[in-house]
């Protein structure tokens, strides 16, 4: 375990190190802060065009914000993940400091799980600085918490995935942008896997969609924490690390 946190350490102190962590929270925190202002806007007019009608529909702000902004954000991870991952391991190959981790007295699960939890360190760093919104509409309002807490459960199950998609990425080069342009193909095919479903048949189509990784974060934003969900996420999370690890112990020989 100790070998795990200081691997994670050592990968949390070189985000910082560099502008990559500066930049991809930045990113998100003005992409975030962009949707939640149109979408606040929104809220807020058709309120006000409520309040002269008699016997009109109750405003619900979960289902009518918060939920589109989840879904929203989760657009962002296709562009801000692949930033964070693309260097796990290429940057690796590409200093030669992959030999000394190789053969340093860690376990290829030490290193992968440290890589892991540091690169999901950054990733929740990211969705804490969002935290300062959701607290505003708290302050003048009365959202439920529920599908807040589920919705922030449900993106850092899909960065897991992302992430974990990444790190097997960036093992297979050495170059960090033909990894995250790799990356993002990956992320994007996972995004749309279920478009082609009205072409196939309903078998076919029924895998796609249990194979999309967004259908999977549409009733966590609604507050239902369905364990066909988590399974789901938690079992492509570990399959993604084991790929890794299977690319990591092949280097491993090679060298």
């Amino acid at each position: 375990m100790n070998n795990i946190v200081a691997i994670a350490q050592k990968e949390i102190r070189s985000y910082f190190a560099s502008p990559i962590a500066y930049v991809v929270i930045g990113l998100f925190a003005l992409m975030f802060g962009f949707f939640y202002y149109t979408l606040l806007g929104l809220f807020i007019e058709q309120g006000m065009r409520m309040m002269g009608m008699q016997g009109g529909p109750t405003q619900n702000v979960n289902e009518q914000m918060i939920r589109p902004l989840f879904l929203n954000a989760s657009v962002l991870l296709l562009f801000v993940l692949p930033m964070i991952t693309m260097r796990t391991y290429s940057e690796e190959k590409r200093s030669g400091t992959i030999e000394l981790l190789l053969t340093a007295p860690l376990t290829d699960f030490h290193i992968i799980m440290g890589k892991f939890l540091g690169a999901m360190a950054l990733y929740g760093a990211m969705l804490a600085v969002t935290f300062v919104h959701v607290g505003v509409l708290f302050a003048f309002g009365k959202p439920e918490w529920i599908p807040i807490v589920t919705g922030y459960l449900g993106l850092l199950l899909m960065g897991g995935c992302f992430i974990s998609v990444g790190l097997l990425i960036s093992s297979f080069t050495r170059n960090q942008i033909v990894a995250v342009m790799a990356t993002f193909a990956v992320f994007l095919l996972l995004w749309v896997i279920n478009w082609a479903g009205p072409l196939t048949g309903p078998r076919t189509q029924a895998v796609l969609d249990y194979l999309s990784i967004t259908n999977h974060l549409d009733d966590f934003t609604r507050g239902i924490v369905d364990t066909k969900h988590l399974i789901y996420y938690l079992s492509f999370i570990a399959f993604g690390l084991f790929l890794t690890a299977r690319s990591v112990d092949s280097e491993r020989w090679r060298g």
